[in-house]
């Protein structure tokens, strides 16, 4: 079976060396957005409850659940107003938005202009689903899975730069990172400003529609394609899965290893390096050799054999195995993306990658409960088993779930 395209030939030109520097860029920014405040918000958050350590705790809950609701909301607008407008304002719009955002969270003197801040990251940051579809716009559709894989590398990069910045300047003072991060993001402001093209020619540019610049409106989108729907369902439950590493490994790498903060952070740096390793060097050329379609079902085999051995390990030295083999897991995320962009027209790639940043805000809304409810329940007293690993387990039959899905959707396209 060919892979069919729903849309029509695109420049297959690379993008511009420059722009595509800046889009990394720009994805890099965002997800220090989100990495940058992991050590330094919740202290913060602390020095505004009298250091009371469990409100500090459910604030930042709360501020986290809000920062997914504004992408799952916003993704959508902006990717539809990217249709109608160009890639270019929106990316730099949302660039300098999220520099103010930076100065905001700053200045910010109390819980409340720090919940603001929060809803603005979560709105600005919302950005990244334009930038996939400026990489798709210049890119033909055989060379998106590399070039997805290369802007993954940035996710990477961003996780771990991101705690280990706000970490440093954090002893400094607690709001220095807000500061050294507006300053970067201004800068790069400047520099799409002078060296950012527009992406989408006028002639391929969609009417702005209201009812399908939302959640709800991407529907239809969906509804058009059953392959499309199907392959965004198996990407819901692998985004599901993923959650479970930030929402859990700490306490269980704790609980089952006794492994302290600096063990923590090391491994958590090895599987940031790990994945970027593999985004960066190994999707291009795998995927040529074997194709999207085989690729995006070897990602995730390998992503369900590392998390249970994740679940499985007895001690800690067992449970870095599987970080070279959870890695491969990236494999299936660029496939993906690029299967997705062939069954869309040129002037439905920012719905397209609104949808799909949606679905992956769902995720991180439902994930946390999920799977820090599951981790407590097989610790508990009450568990029928003492199972610590038990919300590792739970992300694997989700990803075996997610392979099944793609598999039966590919199978009929």
């Amino acid at each position: 079976m060919n892979d069919a395209t729903a849309e029509p030939a695109v420049d297959a030109r690379a993008p511009r060396g420059a722009a595509v520097a800046f889009i990394f860029v720009t994805v890099l920014l965002d997800m220090l957005a989100l990495g940058v405040v992991i050590p330094i918000l919740p202290k913060l958050i602390e020095s505004f409850v009298a250091n009371d350590t469990a409100s500090a705790a459910r604030i930042f809950g709360l501020f986290g659940t809000v920062w997914a609701l504004m992408q799952f909301v916003f993704s959508p607008l902006l990717g539809s107003l990217s249709d109608r407008f160009g890639r270019r304002p929106v990316v730099l719009l949302s660039n300098f938005g999220l520099a103010a955002d930076y100065v905001l969270m700053a200045l910010a003197p109390s819980l409340s202009w720090l919940f603001v801040g929060r809803v603005i990251s979560g709105i600005t940051s919302a950005s990244i689903s334009t930038a996939f579809a400026y990489i798709a716009d210049n890119t033909a559709p055989e060379s998106r899975a590399a070039m997805f894989g290369k802007i993954g590398v940035a996710f990477g990069a961003g996780f771990i730069l991101g705690p280990a910045l706000g970490g440093l300047l954090g002893h400094v003072s607690p709001r220095l990172p807000f500061w050294v991060a507006a300053g970067l993001s201004f800068a790069n402001w400047l520099y799409g400003l002078f060296i950012l093209p527009e992406s989408l020619p006028a002639d391929r540019r969609a009417p702005f529609r209201w009812k399908s610049a939302n959640p709800i409106g991407m529907l239809s989108l969906l509804r058009a394609s059953p392959a499309l729907a199907g392959l965004q369902l198996a990407n819901f439950f692998s985004q599901l899965a993923h959650v479970v590493l930030p929402s859990t490994f700490v306490l269980y790498a704790g609980y089952r290893y006794g492994w302290d903060v600096g063990m923590v952070g090391l491994t958590l740096g090895i599987v940031g390096v790990c994945s970027m390793v593999v985004q960066g060097l190994a999707v291009g050329p795998i995927v040529r050799h074997f194709g999207e379609r085989q690729v995006l079902q070897l990602g995730l085999v390998c992503g369900a054999l590392g998390f249970l051995i994740y679940g499985a390990a007895p001690t800690g030295l067992l449970f870095c195995v599987g970080i070279p083999v959870m890695a491969l897991w990236g494999l299936s995320g660029a496939a993906t993306q690029a299967l997705m962009t062939r069954l869309v027209a040129s002037d439905q790639q920012g719905r397209l990658q609104g949808a799909t940043a949606s679905v992956q805000s769902v995720a991180q809304m439902v994930g946390p409960f999920l799977f820090t409810l599951t981790f407590a329940y097989f610790i508990g007293t009450n568990a029928p088993v003492k199972l610590p690993g038990a919300p590792f387990l739970l992300a694997c039959i989700l990803l075996l779930l997610s392979l099944g899905i793609a598999m039966q959707t590919l199978a009929k396209k």
